[in-house]
C-alpha cells in the first residue's frame, strides 16, 4: 500500500477515527465511546461524582443529604466507567486545560461544579482552613 493509506483495522465511534491500523488502544477506545454517549445523553436528576476519603465529597454529600436531595454518587476510582464519564462531562463546560477534581456535581441536570459552588447554592459558608495550608480562600 502506499504511504498515507488507511488500512485495517480502523475503529471509528460516531465517525471519529480512534485507532487505525495499530493496535487498539482499550483506554482510548473506552473515552470515546464514553464521550459520544455523553454528548448523546445529558445527565438527569442529581449526581455527585467523588471519590472515598475525599474530604470535600463528604462535605458535598452532607450538604445533599441535610438539605434532603437525594442524588446519584458514582464513585471514580471503584468505577472507572464513571471517571471517563465525569471527565467526558466536565471538560467541555470547564475546557482542557483545567484541572478536574472532585466532586463535580449536577442538579436536576444542570451542572453545579465543586463543593464549594453546591454550598453557596443551599447557603452554606465556607470558611477558610487555615490548617490545610493557602488557597483561594485563605485570608490574605
Amino acid at each position: 500500500m502506499r504511504k498515507g493509506v488507511w488500512h485495517a483495522p480502523i475503529v471509528l465511534v460516531d465517525g471519529r477515527v480512534i485507532s487505525q491500523g495499530s493496535a487498539l488502544n482499550r483506554g482510548t477506545l473506552s473515552q470515546a465511546v464514553i464521550e459520544a454517549h455523553a454528548a448523546q445523553h445529558p445527565l438527569e436528576g442529581n449526581v455527585l461524582f467523588g471519590k472515598h476519603g475525599c474530604p470535600h465529597c463528604k462535605r458535598a454529600r452532607n450538604y445533599l443529604d441535610q438539605a434532603g436531595i437525594t442524588y446519584d454518587y458514582r464513585d471514580v476510582v471503584k468505577q472507572p466507567v464513571a471517571l471517563y464519564e465525569m471527565l467526558a462531562r466536565v471538560k467541555p463546560i470547564i475546557g482542557n486545560a483545567t484541572p478536574i477534581t472532585v466532586p463535580q456535581i449536577w442538579l436536576e441536570g444542570e451542572y453545579i461544579g465543586n463543593a464549594d459552588a453546591l454550598a453557596n447554592i443551599l447557603g452554606h459558608p465556607v470558611k477558610p482552613n487555615p490548617e490545610r495550608g493557602r488557597c483561594s480562600l485563605s485570608p490574605p
